[in-house]
């Protein structure tokens, strides 16, 4: 197909962590199922190898800096004064970076901008006059918002980005979400899709139908766990443990995989018998949609973590593991009572195919 007979579209997403960017590929990945015509361009510092996950390849990465969010010490901690100093260097946008951007959106023939998140792109859409469709389960200035200690420094910020979050054409929230605000389109977990049966996967892994496996999973945060008591504690269950290596190798019942590796990670959920991890967006709608019992840490003073941790109690087998008993090992003893869980099936429509077949109803991809 030809780039003319194409209709491209500019997606900018945040890079704090990858929920953001597996939430994007699953909409790209819909999108682009009943209307394989599409081009994406991406504007983003995600790892570019992070969307050749993409079943479609059509799509070309932009390394931009669109979006602060929050910098983090580690997966569970963040950094609130390094968050404020970037913010001063990155807000408000700059007329000159707003208008090289819109020059490069128009060049590449884009009719309309999607953003997960990354204000910027509303931004771009608003002084290019495209339409933009606003993509969340929570936005910056409710982030924000939730550090009273550090209102004050913070309200410049929230109030730019309020302004900026309320101009987009379309305003889609997914659960679980965390506002109760109005939006144009509430939808289901967005979780990409598995593409390998349990079989196929759990061979390439070199582990048994009938053997037990959980899967260790922090996001796209690097955050190395000490998980070496596991192969003495549980020498019959296998661990797989994406980025607890800078390379993949199995040592004993431990299967450590590098933050790029090659196997895609809905399938290595779908065929896990459990998970335990980090409570992060993309995480709880992979767990949702496998139907997997889930034994999850929240972030203490993460504003994000009560509504999404609420979402599990209420729709995810499993238990929560506070963030101390987390960091000092005591959650390997709960191994056992996680497996006695039972899993769940699930039935109805992605919040993927639900944006997907919105944007078409609305013209939004003519």
């Amino acid at each position: 197909m030809s780039r003319e007979s194409q209709i491209s579209i500019a997606y900018f997403i945040s890079p704090h962590g990858f929920g953001h960017a597996a939430r994007a590929s699953a909409v790209i990945e819909a999108i682009q199922t009943l209307r394989p015509d599409v081009h994406f361009h991406l504007f983003t510092t995600v790892p570019e190898w992070f969307f050749r996950n993409i079943s479609n390849s059509n799509w070309t990465y932009h390394s931009m800096r669109c979006d602060i969010g929050l910098v983090q010490k580690s997966a569970l901690r963040e950094d609130v004064d390094a968050t404020l100093r970037e913010l001063g260097k990155f807000l408000p946008f700059s007329e000159a970076q707003l208008q090289a951007l819109v020059d490069g959106v128009r060049s590449s023939g884009c009719k309309l901008v999607l953003c997960d998140i990354a204000p910027l792109g509303l931004a771009v859409a608003k002084k290019a006059g495209l339409p933009s469709v606003l993509i969340e389960n929570f936005t910056w200035d409710w982030i924000y918002a939730g550090y009273p200690a550090y209102r004050r420094p913070f309200q410049p910020f929230i109030d730019y980005l309020a302004a900026v979050f309320q101009s987009a054409s379309r305003h889609v929230r997914t659960q679980p979400f965390c506002e109760s605000s109005p939006a144009d389109l509430v939808t289901r977990p967005v979780s990409r899709k598995p593409r390998a049966g349990r079989a196929e996967t759990r061979k390439r892994l070199g582990i048994g139908l009938d053997q037990k496996a959980v899967l260790i999973t922090m996001g796209g945060i690097p955050d190395r766990l000490d998980v070496d008591a596991l192969k003495s504690a549980y020498p019959k269950i296998t661990f797989v443990v994406p980025g607890g290596s800078d390379a993949e190798q199995r040592t004993a019942n431990l299967i450590l995989l590098p933050h790029e590796h090659a196997y895609f990670h809905p399938d290595l959920v779908a065929a896990s018998d459990a998970v335990l991890g980090k409570v992060g967006y993309s995480t709880i709608a992979e767990v949702y949609w496998a139907g997997v019992p889930f034994a999850y840490v929240s972030r203490q003073d993460f504003r994000e973590s009560p509504p999404l941790t609420e979402f599990i109690r209420a729709h995810i087998p499993g238990f929560e593991i506070e963030q101390a008993q987390f960091e000092n090992g005591a959650w390997q003893r709960r191994i056992g009572e996680l497996l006695e869980i039972s899993g769940v099936t699930r039935d109805g429509e992605n919040g993927a195919d639900q944006i997907s077949n919105d944007l078409v109803r609305l013209n939004f991809l003519s």
